[in-house]
């Protein structure tokens, strides 16, 4: 039995362009696998860098996708997520790093320690 190759980062990238409920399923069984992490964060950049240097900027789509991502990423991925929405001050990565920081994926991940 063969196993089936990584999805690249075109392909993951063109899947959150979409994110209809197929592929939300697709990006679902991506993040289940670590193996597959690296794949899915090159994707996210190169969706938010195509969206960065798109003629329209469509904040509300990437704002929905930073909230849907945040709220069904494992623990795993929630720092990665964020250094992702950071890396550029870019209004498509602000966008998407507001909605990241509404899932609040990042704080259930990694709750704050009580003092």
């Amino acid at each position: 039995m063969t196993s089936a190759p990584f999805p690249d980062r075109d392909t993951i990238a063109s899947k959150l362009a979409i994110l209809g409920e197929q592929e939300k399923a697709y990006v679902v069984l991506l993040m289940e696998n670590a193996a597959q992490d690296e794949n899915l964060i090159d994707g996210l950049h190169r969706h938010l860098d195509g969206a960065a240097s798109a003629s329209f900027l469509n904040t509300l789509k990437l704002e929905n996708l930073g909230k849907w991502i945040g709220e069904t990423a494992p623990a795993r991925l929630q720092i990665r997520l964020m250094e992702a929405a950071k890396s550029s001050q870019h209004p498509a990565f602000a966008a998407f790093r507001r909605g990241l920081s509404r899932s609040g994926g990042l704080e259930k991940a990694y709750p704050p320690a009580a003092v």
